[in-house]
């Protein structure tokens, strides 16, 4: 069974940073990385940045570029990984809920459709 379990959020005012945890043992299922999206009521989600399962590769949407940052470790209880986003220069309009996800694709996918394992989210909210 995969498990990915985000964590990290809460509320914080415009300017501040978080930094989101995703810890996951979808890596035995998993061909390409973990992607970071976030959701707002009524809202599709909107694709954030992917990272290689290695780390060497990432992709960021122009929306966050600059400001979002993904990393990845591998956990010594392996094939658990723990993902990162770290969020500098935060505005209220980052207001959502993240969520970390896992693509069986091999190339590294910015639609949610084409990704087939999800966490639960963690809201991240943004004052003015």
């Amino acid at each position: 069974q995969v498990h990915l379990v985000e964590s990290g959020g809460g509320l914080v005012q415009a300017g501040g940073s978080l930094n989101l945890s995703c810890v996951t043992s979808a890596r035995t299922l998993s061909t390409y990385g973990v992607g970071w999206f976030r959701q707002t009521s009524g809202q599709a989600r909107e694709f954030l940045g992917v990272i290689s399962w290695n780390g060497m590769y990432t992709d960021y949407a122009e929306t966050v570029k600059g400001r979002f940052t993904i990393s990845i470790a591998v956990s010594e209880d392996y094939p658990k990984h723990t993902a990162y986003l770290q969020m500098n220069g935060l505005k209220p309009e980052d207001t959502a809920v993240y969520y970390c996800a896992a693509t069986t694709h091999n190339y590294p996918p910015t639609d949610s459709r084409e990704y087939d394992y999800w966490g639960q989210g963690t809201q991240v909210t943004v004052s003015s």
